[in-house]
C-alpha cells in the first residue's frame, strides 16, 4: 500500500468568461428559435469542466452540440407522442384516460432519462486523458427505480430518503474513472434524520438553521463518496461550515437582485468555486496509476431527457 498522496480540487472559472458564453448562448438560442440549445449546453459544460483542476490537469467533456442535436430531437418526439396521446384521449371525450397514461408515460421516463444521461455524460468526460464511465444496467435500475417509487407512494413519501440513498449508491457506485471506482454509502435512514432535524430547526429558528442545514446535506453527499483501486482509496470530505454556506447564498443574492439578473454568470461561478474549495481529498491512491479501461456513448437523449424534466439536482 502506498503512503498518503496530495490531491488539490480547484475551480477556475471566471465569471467574466462564462458571462460571454452565456450571452452569446441566449442569443443564438433565441434567433434559431430554441434549436441552438444542445450547441448552448455543449459550451457550458465545456467551459465548466475546462475550469475544473485536478492536481493542476483540468478535467475535458467531449460531448458535441451535434450529438446532443439528435438526442433533443429524440426527446422532443418522446414527449410530443405522449402529449397527442393526452390530446387523443381528450379529443375522445376520455380525459381520465388520457391523463392516466400521460403521467405512467411521464414518470416511465425518468429512470431512461436519468440512466441515459449518466451514461452519456461520464463517457464524455475525462481527466488527462483517461475516460471517466457509467456500468449501472438499464433495466436492472428501471426494476429498482419503480420499486423506490412504490414504497415512496404507498408509504406517503416516508420513504423518499431512502429512495434518494438508494438512487445515490447505485448511480455513483456504477461511476468508473478508468480502472478505478466509485462508492457511495449513504443510508436512508441516517439522510431521513438529518432532513427532519433540519426541517424542524429551520421553521423554530424562522430559516436561520437553513444555512446550517444545507451544510449537513452537502457533508453528508460529500463524505460518504470514496474512489477507490484495489487497496487504494480516496475519501471526499467537506469542509463548508454554515457560516460559510451563510455567505455564499446572500452574497449571490444580493449579486443577482442588484444586476437584475446579469450577475447569473458570477453566481454560477462563485458557487462552482466555493463547492470544490470546500471538498477535501485524501488517501492512498497514487492517480498516475490510472488505466484506459471505458468506452465512448454518443447516445445524448437522456441527457436531454433530464434536462427537460429538470434532474440536474440528481446528477
Amino acid at each position: 500500500m502506498e503512503g498518503n498522496q496530495n490531491y488539490e480540487l480547484d475551480f477556475k472559472g471566471k465569471g467574466s468568461d462564462f458571462f460571454g458564453i452565456i450571452i452569446v448562448n441566449w442569443l443564438l438560442t433565441i434567433v434559431t428559435l430554441g434549436f441552438y440549445y444542445p450547441w448552448a449546453k455543449a459550451k457550458q459544460l465545456q467551459f465548466m469542466y475546462s475550469s475544473t483542476n485536478l492536481n493542476g490537469d483540468s478535467f475535458s467533456f467531449h460531448g458535441t452540440g451535434k450529438e446532443m442535436f439528435k438526442g433533443f430531437l429524440k426527446a422532443i418526439l418522446i414527449f410530443g407522442v405522449l402529449y397527442g396521446v393526452l390530446i387523443l384521449f381528450v379529443y375522445l371525450e376520455m380525459p381520465f384516460i388520457g391523463l392516466f397514461l400521460f403521467y405512467v408515460g411521464f414518470i416511465a421516463i425518468f429512470p431512461l432519462a436519468i440512466h441515459g444521461s449518466y451514461r452519456y455524460r461520464m463517457s464524455r468526460t475525462s481527466w488527462r486523458g483517461i475516460r471517466f464511465g457509467y456500468r449501472g444496467d438499464r433495466n436492472e435500475f428501471i426494476k429498482l427505480f419503480f420499486k423506490w417509487i412504490g414504497l415512496t407512494i404507498i408509504t406517503f413519501g416516508i420513504y423518499g430518503p431512502w429512495m434518494a440513498m438508494n438512487m445515490r449508491n447505485y448511480l455513483l457506485g456504477n461511476v468508473r474513472f478508468g480502472d478505478s471506482e466509485f462508492k457511495y454509502n449513504g443510508d436512508g435512514g441516517e439522510y431521513f434524520i438529518l432532513n427532519l432535524k433540519g426541517y424542524l430547526l429551520t421553521i423554530v429558528t424562522l430559516g436561520i438553521y437553513g444555512f446550517w442545514w444545507q451544510k449537513d446535506l452537502f457533508r453528508y453527499y460529500v463524505d460518504n463518496l470514496s474512489l477507490r483501486k484495489g487497496n487504494e482509496k480516496i475519501n471526499f470530505t467537506s469542509t463548508a461550515t454554515g457560516g460559510d454556506f451563510f455567505s455564499l447564498i446572500a452574497v449571490n443574492l444580493l449579486i443577482l437582485i442588484f444586476t437584475l439578473g446579469l450577475g447569473y454568470a458570477w453566481v454560477v461561478t462563485r458557487t462552482m468555486g466555493f463547492v470544490f474549495s470546500h471538498v477535501a481529498l485524501d488517501g492512498n491512491f497514487d492517480l498516475d496509476t490510472l488505466t484506459q479501461t471505458e468506452e465512448n456513448y454518443k447516445d445524448a437523449t437522456g441527457e436531454d431527457l433530464s434536462d427537460f424534466l429538470d434532474l440536474d439536482a440528481v446528477m
